[in-house]
């Protein structure tokens, strides 16, 4: 059975559509918009807007990294943040999709979909860690804005996570492209079957994202009231 019930059906179609707004808005930008600022803006915007807007369905995490700091600190369920991974993938990967079949096939090929890639003078070890320190700032924002029941969530909405995806493509965005989210690698890179260094796009959000949620558990939730969970 893919769902226990219509609840866990409403959330992982809500991981679906968060995680193709994200991907078809942000990997459409890298084609289109030709300017950092530009491609910054549009991760953020759409981030944003679709956090605020899930949010209370699923906890809004679009992003396999931001699942897995939920699973290693106990917050979810290895089987619910499967269901989560798979909601994820697939809305990256449909996202792709369209892109391809609606983007001119010369800008396709040049971008290969927007999938994130290693900017001239980076190296592996030094785009893996880029990878690792980005997404950590990001999973750490969303403990602090959305899980800590004393965060900010409630008045912000998702901007403030919005704002620290945007913040960290203008810095590692010629780096490493700044995908801190598997998800919105994958889709482009299998759509395009474009793979190269595509391992630190899933493993470095994973290091970082667990060592986020790790870090801010114990450091300041451990002792609170429960914090919100998926």
């Amino acid at each position: 059975m893919l769902w226990r019930d219509r609840a866990e059906q409403q959330r992982v179609v809500a991981e679906f559509l968060g995680s193709f707004a994200l991907t078809f808005i942000g990997a459409g930008s890298v084609m289109i918009a030709q300017d950092l600022v530009g491609v910054a803006l549009a991760h953020g915007l759409v981030l944003a807007i679709m956090v605020t807007a899930l949010g209370h369905i699923s906890g809004a995490h679009f992003n396999p990294a931001v699942t897995f700091g939920f699973l290693v600190t106990g917050r979810m369920k290895l089987a619910e943040a499967a269901r989560y991974w798979a909601g994820q993938l697939a809305g990256g990967i449909v996202a792709a999709l369209l892109l391809r079949a609606v983007i001119d096939d010369t800008l396709v090929r040049q971008a290969h979909l927007g999938a994130p890639a290693l900017g001239g003078g980076t190296s592996v070890g030094e785009g893996f860690l880029i990878e690792v320190i980005l997404t950590f700032l990001l999973v750490l924002v969303v403990f602090a804005t959305a899980v800590d029941p004393r965060g900010a969530f409630k008045i912000v909405g998702g901007f403030a996570i919005g704002l620290t995806i945007g913040a960290d493509i203008l810095m590692g965005g010629p780096l490493t492209g700044a995908a801190m989210n598997p998800q919105r690698a994958f889709g482009p890179q299998l759509v395009s079957w474009y793979f190269k260094n595509d391992w630190i796009y899933y493993i470095a959000p994973l290091v970082g994202g667990a060592l986020a949620a790790l870090l801010y558990d114990r450091l300041y939730l451990r002792g609170e009231p429960e914090a919100a969970s998926a």
